[in-house]
């Protein structure tokens, strides 16, 4: 056991989850240990929303400026209706959200997010990181966490954080809830060039499409150079899958009747990544001794809010700080930190839902929507987002 192995911390999960958490403990001077499963600490997938709660981890993170190289600050958020091309929200982002919530919303790529957060551990001199090392199984013994590894080797740490994901291993240990909720919904992603973007879209601004049954948002990245593109239906033929090729054939014929300039954007991707959206039901609970989890390892949720990665940014802070306040006792702090989160994770996590059926509904039920969002004011419809991003609603 070397000479720091009593008080750092081992981290399961070399993603933006794991990445963040071991930098927050890192700069309260606590070393960490990263294992990622993955042959190179990499990131997949394309663009992500960060909404003015992102900002005000990256600030505690000390990334902000690096971040704001990266990304991307469209004018305004839009909500069309993909059969009609009605347009029911414009929300002036840029204009509004500084002054209310104290940051802005921006748009990033995920692997530019996932470089900076890399770069920044790198750079901390307490982060150690072990790429290729999936973790096994681990045990809370008297003398400290001890992890084994696929390749047989064991770590010893003062504590665990499992920021491994969807699938977990580590919850398995904790909550044991067996497999995620398969939410009946997949999701398409590809990347287009500025120059390819039909010019009526090349707008700087995150746009929905919400359609009976499916959605397309689009949005740019990079500075403007590139458009990320997400398209979501309902779908039986997948219930298990990551990052497999889509087949444009199901695309398009569940898209069938939407408007052109819905149609226009999909016929120009040949190339489409897929992913089964799944989540799983709240839990009041996710800390066991001195074995915690973060991210999605404990509040996975549907992507209709764009909090996946904000919440487990917030995680990260948060725990950080009250493995500080709690003078490294690790099971003292790791059950204060989820009572501090589990209420406003579990509100996202069921919110994303009930954003899932406005998104795709149809009939009646889209009549209703349409009339209510239409009939907001763009600052009513920023309040109604105040418990996401106002740095108030943030626990700490």
């Amino acid at each position: 056991m070397s000479a720091d192995d009593t008080s750092r911390v081992l981290v399961a999960g070399g993603g933006i989850g794991g990445l963040a958490a071991a930098l927050a403990l890192a700069r309260t001077g606590r070393p960490a240990t990263v294992f990622e499963q993955a042959e190179t600490f990499k990131e997949i997938g394309a663009g992500i929303q960060l909404g003015p709660n992102a900002f005000h981890t990256f600030d505690a993170l000390g990334i902000t400026d690096k971040v704001n190289r990266l990304a991307s600050f469209p004018d305004d958020i839009v909500a069309m209706d993909a059969l009609s091309g009605e347009r029911l929200v414009q929300l002036p982002v840029a204009r509004l959200f500084p002054q209310r919530f104290g940051r802005p919303y921006g748009l990033i790529h995920r692997a530019d997010l996932h470089a900076v957060l890399l770069e920044a551990c790198r750079e901390s001199g307490r982060v150690t990181l072990h790429a290729a090392t999936k973790v096994q199984d681990y045990e809370d013994t008297p003398d400290g966490v001890v992890v084994r590894t696929q390749r047989d080797e064991t770590f010893t740490g003062a504590a665990l954080i499992g920021a491994d994901g969807l699938w977990s291993t580590i919850r398995v240990g904790i909550v044991g809830d067996g497999k995620p909720r398969v939410s009946g919904h997949i999701a398409y992603r590809a990347v287009l060039r500025a120059d390819e973007v039909p010019d009526s879209n090349r707008l700087n601004a995150m746009v929905v499409w919400m359609g009976p049954k499916y959605h397309l948002v689009h949005y740019p990245l990079r500075g403007n150079e590139l458009f990320n593109l997400v398209a979501v239906f309902h779908s039986d033929r997948y219930e298990d899958g990551w990052d497999t090729y889509g087949d444009p054939e199901e695309l398009h014929l569940r898209f069938q009747g939407a408007h052109p300039l819905v149609l226009g954007m999909l016929e120009k991707i040949e190339s489409w990544r897929m992913w089964v959206l799944c989540d799983r039901e709240p839990v009041a609970n996710w800390s066991k001794g001195r074995v915690t989890l973060l991210g999605d390892a404990a509040h996975p949720m549907l992507q209709y809010l764009a909090q996946g990665a904000c919440m487990a940014m917030e995680d990260a802070v948060c725990l950080a700080g009250k493995v500080q306040a709690h003078r490294g006792d690790m099971a003292a702090a790791f059950l204060d930190y989820q009572q501090a989160r589990y209420l406003r994770t579990a509100r996202t996590q069921l919110t994303a839902r009930l954003y899932g059926h406005a998104y795709h509904a149809a009939g009646a039920t889209r009549d209703l929507r349409n009339a209510f969002l239409g009939a907001r004011t763009a600052e009513q419809t920023m309040e109604s987002m105040a418990w996401m991003y106002d740095p108030k609603e943030i626990p700490r």
